[in-house]
């Protein structure tokens, strides 16, 4: 198997997430006497929080330095947002760094989706590094919430999902978000934050909810399981 080296802490109940299905992916190959090599640093969400895209952005070359350093032959980010640190990072290591957005645009291809709907907190939906990897790579369009929701789409998810309080409120809020974007043309809704499908299960929506957290480690999986 190869060695994945993995970026978590932006939140930990995130990393735990992606921890548990990436071991339970690759179990389902090679067996549950066994478990995949991996390599975690777990970094404080507190650098997120303060929302300094150069900071973020050197934090993230340091630990991908060390991790590739320590023998990790790839990288995955365990969560949506820091993947605003890609376009700095990728060039300046040696090792891939599976991008969110192309196990997205993978999937969404696969079932024929070509707009879709995007949640997430403010950063997610803004900085726009999973719509432009979308459009670019995959002639995949992506609206978001208007304007005046994008506040209470962050608030729900710093202040309450990635600290493990999940409710009746939040969930009919991003359930009501879906509608509106559905009616902005979206064919599917990708759940923009490892905590979404915590929260919003695929029996609550009549369209296609694209789990990024799913997606993305079996990309991962399959690459530990590669030749």
């Amino acid at each position: 198997m190869k060695t994945l080296g993995m970026i978590g802490g932006t939140s930990w109940h995130s990393t735990i997430v992606y921890y548990r299905l990436i071991n339970k992916l690759v179990g389902q190959k090679i067996g549950t006497q066994a478990n995949p090599p991996l390599i975690i640093h777990s970094i404080n969400i507190e650098i997120m929080r303060e929302q300094d895209s150069d900071k973020i952005n050197a934090k993230y070359l340091e630990v991908s330095q060390k991790l590739e350093q320590a023998g990790a032959e790839a990288i995955v980010i365990c969560a949506n947002t820091p993947h605003m640190a890609y376009d700095f990072v990728q060039p300046k290591i040696g090792i891939p760094i599976f991008h969110i957005a192309d196990a997205i645009g993978k999937e969404a291809s696969k079932l024929g989706l070509n707009k879709l709907g995007l949640l997430g907190n403010r950063p997610t939906l803004t900085k726009g590094f999973i719509q432009s990897q979308l459009l670019d790579n995959y002639s995949i369009e992506t609206s978001i919430p208007d304007e005046q929701y994008l506040d209470k789409c962050h608030d729900y998810i710093s202040k309450e999902l990635t600290q493990g309080q999940f409710n009746d409120q939040a969930k009919d809020f991003f359930i009501e978000q879906m509608q509106f974007l559905k009616n902005k043309g979206a064919e599917g809704i990708i759940l923009g934050c490892t905590e979404l499908p915590m929260l919003i299960d695929q029996k609550d929506v009549d369209m296609p909810l694209l789990a990024t957290t799913d997606l993305h480690t079996q990309m991962a999986a399959d690459f530990i399981l590669s030749k």
